[in-house]
Formats: C-alpha cells, sequence, structure tokens
C-alpha cells in the first residue's frame, strides 16, 4: 500500500471527505457552506486564491485552514493539490461574533507598499507610512506596541490603536544550549507554539532560523517537525516577526543578526505566498534591510513553487537533497514520489541560466549506512553538474523516535574530500545547539498522533536495526 507524500492532522467528516483545521478557541463559524451528502458526509468545493479578499493576508488571524492536498494511502478521494496555485492551503475566513470593526489590520502582514496605501486610505499622508515602517523595522527601535510610537502624529497614533495591531507573537520562553545557541518559544494567537533557533558566531555572522509553519506536512523521516503533521501555515507577519524579535531580543548579547534563514519548522514553499512577502520585508533597504543574499529560502523540492520562487525573489536558495537515488529519497523525503530528483535538478538547471551570479545551496544530512557511502559521493558529483552551487554535507542530530544514526567524522570528511577533488564547493556543518533539541531537524513537538515512519528498503533494514532507539 503507497503512502502518500504530505501529512497533515485531520478531522475525519465522513467517507468521502477529509477536513483539516487547526485548533481554535475563538466563537467563530466557518464562512463556507457544506452540502449534506445522502451518506451524511459533507463535501466543499476546492477554493482559489482569488476569491478571498486581498486583506485576508493582514487581517487578525481568527480563521481555519482548508486542505486541499492529495494522500494517496487513504482509499477516500481527498481534494488534490492544483500545480497552477502555488498554495497547498487556502484560508478560510471565520466571521467572528461582533462588528467588523472588531478586526484589526497586522501591520507587519504588509509590505511597505501596501501600508503606504493602507495609510492613505485612513486619509493620513504617505510620509507617515514611512516613519511608521522605521519604527516596526528601522533604527534599531522595533516598536511592539503603539504606545512605544514615538514622534508620530496624534491623531495617527489614535487611528493605530483603533484599527492596528503590531504584535502578533508572544515571547513563551528562550532556553540557551552550551555552545551559545538561543531557541525561542513563542506562543501564537490560536495558542500554538513555534521555535526560533539564533545562532550566534565568533566571525560575527549571526543567524536567526525562522519558521514558515506549525508542524510540516513533507515528513521526511529524518526530521522531528514532521512527526507533528501540519497544524497550519504562518502568516507573514509571523514569520516577520520572528526576525524582529531576535534583533530586538538578543542583538545586544549576540551581536547584530546578519543572516535569515528560513529552515526552522516547516516546508517554506509549501506556505509560499507568505513566504515570498516575508523575505520582501526583510530586505527592505528602510526596513530590516538584510541583504538578499544573506536571507535564505531552503525547500525540500515543491518544483512549481521553487520556478515561482526563482522568477519573484531576489533571496537566496537552498535545497534538501540528502540523497542521490530515487530509491532513498522516496524513502526519506516523500516529496520526491511527486517530484522526482531528475525533474528538480533539471528544473534548477534551467530556472538558473537566467540569474546571473546565483549559487543554489545543496542541504545533505548525513546518515550513517543510508546515503554517505563512497559511491553517494561518486553520484552526487554527477548530480550537480552544470547547477551553481554549494554543498553544505550536515551531520544528522538523533531525537525521540528516530531510525537513524549520524554518519562519523572521519566518513564525513572522506566524503567531502571525493566532492573538493572534483572542484565542488562544500562545507561541513557543524552540528549546534542539539543539547536543546535546536539543532537541524529537532524542531517542534510532535502530539499523540504523529505522521507515519516508512518501510525501510531492505538494502537499508541492517543500518537501521543498528540505530539507537
Amino acid at each position: 500500500m503507497e503512502i502518500g507524500c504530505l501529512w497533515t492532522g485531520r478531522l475525519w467528516l465522513g467517507a468521502n471527505s477529509m477536513l483539516s483545521i487547526k485548533p481554535s478557541n475563538s466563537m467563530a463559524m466557518i464562512s463556507m457552506s457544506l452540502q449534506r451528502q445522502r451518506n451524511h458526509t459533507f463535501c466543499f468545493p476546492p477554493l482559489k486564491t482569488s476569491q478571498l479578499p486581498s486583506v485576508s493576508s493582514f487581517i487578525y488571524p481568527h480563521r481555519r485552514w482548508v486542505s486541499n492536498t492529495s494522500a494517496s494511502y487513504s482509499p477516500a478521494p481527498l481534494l488534490s493539490i492544483d500545480d497552477s496555485n502555488c498554495s497547498d492551503f487556502e484560508e478560510v475566513e471565520l466571521q467572528k461574533q461582533g462588528s467588523p470593526s472588531d478586526f484589526k489590520v497586522l501591520l507587519k502582514g504588509m509590505t511597505y507598499v501596501e501600508l503606504e496605501e493602507w495609510v492613505k486610505s485612513k486619509g493620513f499622508r504617505p510620509g507617515q507610512a514611512m516613519m511608521l515602517w522605521k519604527r516596526l523595522y528601522g533604527n534599531q527601535v522595533w516598536t511592539s506596541c503603539v504606545h512605544e510610537l514615538e514622534g508620530l502624529n496624534k491623531d495617527f497614533k489614535k487611528m493605530l490603536s483603533e484599527t492596528a495591531e503590531l504584535k502578533v507573537l508572544s515571547l513563551k520562553t528562550i532556553l540557551t544550549a552550551s555552545d551559545g545557541t538561543r531557541k525561542i518559544l513563542f506562543t501564537l494567537e490560536d495558542g500554538l507554539v513555534i521555535e526560533t533557533v539564533v545562532i550566534p558566531c565568533d566571525r560575527g555572522r549571526n543567524t536567526v532560523c525562522i519558521s514558515s509553519q506549525v508542524g510540516c506536512a513533507m515528513n521526511c523521516q529524518f526530521c522531528y517537525t514532521g512527526r507533528m503533521g501540519l497544524r497550519r501555515n504562518l502568516t507573514t507577519a509571523e514569520i516577520v516577526e520572528q526576525a524582529v524579535y531576535a534583533r530586538s531580543l538578543l542583538a545586544s548579547e549576540v551581536g547584530s543578526i546578519t543572516n535569515v534563514v528560513f529552515m526552522g519548522m516547516g516546508e517554506p514553499l509549501h506556505n509560499v505566498d507568505n513566504v515570498i512577502k516575508a523575505a520582501e520585508i526583510l530586505v527592505h533597504d528602510q526596513g530590516l534591510h538584510f541583504s538578499p543574499r544573506k536571507v535564505t529560502i531552503s525547500t525540500s523540492g515543491l518544483v512549481p513553487q521553487l520556478k515561482r520562487f526563482l522568477r519573484e525573489s531576489s533571496c537566496a536558495l537552498a535545497v534538501s537533497l540528502n540523497a542521490t537515488t530515487d530509491e532513498v529519497r522516496n524513502w526519506i523525503m516523500p516529496i520526491n514520489r511527486k517530484y522526482k530528483l531528475g525533474l528538480l535538478l533539471k528544473t534548477l538547471r534551467e530556472e538558473l541560466c537566467s540569474k546571473h551570479n546565483y549559487k543554489v545551496l545543496f542541504e545533505y544530512v548525513m546518515l550513517a549506512g543510508v546515503n554517505d557511502s563512497l559511491e553517494d559521493a561518486k553520484r552526487l558529483i554527477d548530480l550537480v553538474q552544470g547547477i551553481p552551487c554549494k554543498i553544505n554535507l550536515i551531520s544528522f542530530n538523533p531525537h525521540c523516535g528516530s531510525q537513524f544514526r549520524p554518519t562519523s567524522d572521519e566518513k564525513m570528511i572522506e566524503f567531502r574530500n571525493i566532492l573538493a577533488e572534483a572542484g565542488c564547493v562544500v562545507l561541513l556543518r557543524p552540528s549546534r545547539g542539539d543539547d536543546q533539541m535546536a539543532a537541524c531537524g529537532q524542531l517542534g513537538k510532535p502530539g499523540p498522533v504523529q505522521a507515519p515512519l516508512f518501510r525501510v528498503p531492505e538494502k537499508f533494514q541492517m543500518a537501521v536495526n543498528a540505530s539507537p532507539r
């Protein structure tokens, strides 16, 4: 029986349909009709993004998520992925009890152009928008409430207090690892928790690793976050505010945050609309002003979304490769069953032809006895031919229930040397923060219902059976 490549928390409504929702404490009802079938099941038409009001991306998130992703392991037909639409999850606004004035816009969910238009629609000068933008993101102010907005027009501040929300995350706790890595836990408006990691470096290259989803639908077998399944996408504001918090909370301790990587919880390109928008906000030259080359979006290989990202964003791209054959990648990264290695690499070759002086970063998590052989190294050299790239070799970070073991340091160095001798630019990425579950592949907290572990191919049974449980 084949297992589908996407995993989300779902609520069964009946034999013919499924509804994926996030927990919510708000009194609300879904603003779309569900038709009852003869056998008391429900069906609903797939929504298109164009059916949703544009303001929905920065309204305070009293909403639920409806899944239209496919999963072939179930005999019941599910809504299929529409590859022409880059988001697999459509937002369905909830109608909150009360008047429309109860809603507040999320300022950090707007690009500067959107913020300027919104300010003008409220009857204020565009210059007020720039002053507000700089207080949200620039000049080391990082305002989180209206009372901190100094130097603004009194009427403008009053309007903001009545119609806008400056803060979407609540700090839960900060954990510090023995190597100085910080893991920040944030509570969202609906009570869900996300994790952000700040990785300091003696050379002044301090990185914040931000999340794009609560959980993840990709179910990569070596990743702890994947055990959660997908709870929901993060809004643009929830993504951006992680970077703002990292700078405001920790800049005095670790120094200036210079790099942003979308390598926390979730598959960034599964939330492509909000991720591209968040990246645009992060690199704006009058705000946080990160260099586009120092903002890296990682993906497991969603090909249509990857194409869109390369065409619309100037930020850097990382591709989580982790295998040199479809057999292994189908097992450890189920998304490969939909977008094979050949298609993924062909797409990169084609798309990068039109980008000047641009290199993709290939991430390769090394799993003992699975993908770390000398033959794997030689195949990897062949796979990346013709693609401007760097290769990051990453030590596997164990977690509860893990099937795998990390490759030894000696073998990682041998693997690296083979790649380097062939002319590849290759780096070894050491583990950071693993004693606080803050390292690569360790974020999140799976619940009692977890995504499935797949059958281990026979040739790798010995390697997996040797792994500590």
